[in-house]
């Protein structure tokens, strides 16, 4: 008769004991299909354990299909006819995940938010009180575009800072711009073209290429994307950032901007999607008017973040929804659920609602205008500066550095990444390698450690030396 040890179960109930040991002999062969089990009785008699202890081993096994009954009879082993059961398990290979714990002493390619600068103290007691206020409503399924409330709050934002009056009804939220874009994908179709700012954030391609949709890249000018290439491309739907594109930092011109407008008016299905990631952080000036401000023909559907405004680490976004695509939107893509917690949604209506957003957007303003400042004058006060030419260094959180040298870019990147300091060129961001903007960088200071930067800068010069 079968024999199994008791002993040192710690926690792990007899009964669950004993199923894991019949389990583990029935995987291994050493009971074949067919055995009949001992009777519970005899079985509990023979262990020194209780019958119930065996009836629910039996019963789990039973449940699982390792075991089966016979009326009258008893049980036995069910017939496994899987490699599973008669040969040596092979070991498991790790699958490979992308490393992401280099930690650069300055790192000018991050985005992210230092964890000083992010109001934990205002967040938690707004998280307190949505939890003791709003008990029913956090247990309440959200609609798929979100709470009514933040989505109210939201466009109050957008008509006081923004200049963009909008109902609640056309705004939507999501975790993050990147399942914002795909949404839109499936909304306005799989045999739409696509255009994308040619330098742009890889990002956008990346998602349509995982879409399997016709996207092209168009080219750009001094004044943003290309009218006349975009019209060559037989584009429907074309992503662009006109208040501060990413990478170059250029902000497109009122011209342009009727100009894209006029375009996307020839044609029922052709849309504008203005993604205004970083508006809140524009140094010099008031900040630049929306695309959809002056879109009087419902041509533009307008997308923003907070992953830049409060933390790249909360994934809520929201786009703003034309009148007229806002119901069938709403019709067609309902059935989603919202992919933000009421939770963040609640607390993060109270951080807008009640000043906090405000208050956060004109701290950190200050924050990065210092540090803007500091990082510039450090430049200007090093050896680098003979080298060195600042453009775009007032529309938002990075701007472009063009270096007098003959290295190429990658080699800069590499001597630079030996001395643990991450840079990124503007040529990476073309769709094809150009000759026409090597030596010109992207210098991001949101992360970089105010403290670092005079080491960071006199690294830099040091590799151009080399």
């Amino acid at each position: 008769m079968l024999t199994y040890s008791f002993d040192n179960l710690g926690n792990t109930p007899l009964y669950e004991h004993l199923y894991k040991c019949i389990k583990n002999d029935i995987a291994n062969g050493i009971l074949t299909a067919g055995m009949k089990l001992p009777s519970k009785r005899s079985f509990a008699k023979n262990l020194g354990v209780s019958a119930i202890t065996v009836e629910n081993a039996y019963a789990q096994l039973l449940s699982e299909g390792y075991i089966y009954s016979v009326p009258k009879k008893g049980y036995y082993i069910s017939d496994f006819t899987s490699e599973f059961t008669h040969s040596n398990p092979q070991p498991s290979k790790n699958i490979p995940v992308p490393s992401t714990d280099i930690v650069y002493y300055a790192d000018f390619s991050s985005n992210q938010t230092r964890p000083e600068n992010f109001p934990f103290s205002v967040w938690a007691k707004l998280m307190r009180e949505t939890m003791y206020d709003k008990n029913t409503e956090l247990m309440t399924k959200s609609p798929s575009g979100g709470i009514l409330e933040l989505r109210q709050a939201i466009a109050v934002h957008l008509r006081q800072f923004r200049d963009i009056h909008v109902e609640p009804e056309q705004i939507f939220v999501g975790a993050g711009t990147e399942y914002l874009y795909g949404l839109l994908i499936q909304f306005l179709g799989f045999d739409k073209v696509y255009a994308i700012e040619n330098p742009g954030y890889e990002k956008i391609a990346q998602i349509y290429h995982s879409y399997q949709v016709n996207y092209q890249f168009i080219d750009m000018d001094a004044h943003g994307i290309r009218i006349d290439k975009l019209e060559q491309a037989n584009a429907d739907v074309v992503h662009i950032s006109p208040s501060h594109h990413f990478p170059t930092g250029i902000i497109t011109p009122v011209s342009r901007r009727y100009e894209l407008l006029s375009w996307a008016a020839k044609s029922d299905s052709r849309y504008i999607i203005e993604d205004d990631y970083d508006s809140e952080f524009r140094l010099t000036g008031k900040p630049i008017p929306a695309l959809q401000s002056i879109d009087i023909m419902e041509k533009v559907i307008y997308i923003n973040t907070f992953t830049k405004s409060l933390s790249s680490t909360m994934r809520i976004s929201y786009m703003v929804l034309p009148r007229s695509l806002a119901a069938r939107f709403l019709t067609q893509m309902s059935f989603y659920s919202s992919t933000i917690s009421n939770f963040e949604q609640y607390a993060l209506m109270r951080f807008i609602r009640e000043g906090y957003f405000e208050k956060h957007i004109n701290r950190m303003r200050n924050y990065y205008h210092k540090q803007r400042d500091y990082l510039l004058e450090t430049i200007k006060k090093s050896p680098l500066s003979s080298f060195a030419t600042i453009t775009e260094e007032d529309a938002g959180l990075h701007f472009l550095m063009k270096i007098d040298t003959d290295i190429p870019d990658a080699v800069i990147q590499e001597r630079v990444r030996n001395k643990n300091i991450r840079l990124n060129s503007l040529s990476q961001y073309y769709n094809e390698p150009t000759q026409d903007v090597e030596h010109i960088f992207i210098i991001n200071y949101s992360y970089v450690e105010a403290e670092h930067i005079p080491k960071a800068i006199d690294g830099l010069y040091q590799c151009l030396m080399e």
